[in-house]
């Protein structure tokens, strides 16, 4: 005697809740990311600034020169705790390695060899190690 084969209600619903979870899965799968904000850079981006930073001179004096140069003219003179604005770094090749040289805007502008000041990123905290380092 064969048995028919028939469902039960209890199978219809497992079906059922299974096909309205994938359904709901797919739904709230394929909704749109949330939009973010735009990134604005800040209005002194360190790119924009027309400026590297402020330095303090470290050495009890430094020449100033014409040029990136050891061999380069003398404009003067900076002694320890002056404070400079620093406008452009430049490396030089040497026999053993790099030299780093930055210009200076002061009267007359002129090179510094970069080891002879710590440079910051701001006059105010220049001005604070200057304090702090060299009374």
């Amino acid at each position: 005697m064969r048995l028919p084969l028939k469902r039960t209600h209890g199978q219809l619903s497992r079906c059922s809740v299974f096909f309205l979870v994938f359904i709901c899965f797919l739904f709230f799968s394929c909704k749109a990311a949330k939009e973010e904000a735009p990134v604005n850079p800040p209005e002194t981006s360190l790119l924009s600034r027309n400026y590297i930073g402020y330095g303090v001179i470290t050495d009890s004096f430094t020449h100033i020169c014409l040029d990136p140069s050891e061999q380069s003219e003398s404009l003067g003179y900076l002694r320890r705790g002056t404070l400079v604005k620093v406008i452009r770094r430049q490396a030089l090749k040497i026999a053993d390695g790099y030299v780093s040289w930055v210009l200076i805007d002061t009267e007359p502008q002129g090179w510094l060899k970069e080891d002879v000041l710590d440079i910051y990123d701001n006059e105010s905290q220049a001005k604070t190690a200057s304090e702090l380092a060299f009374k």
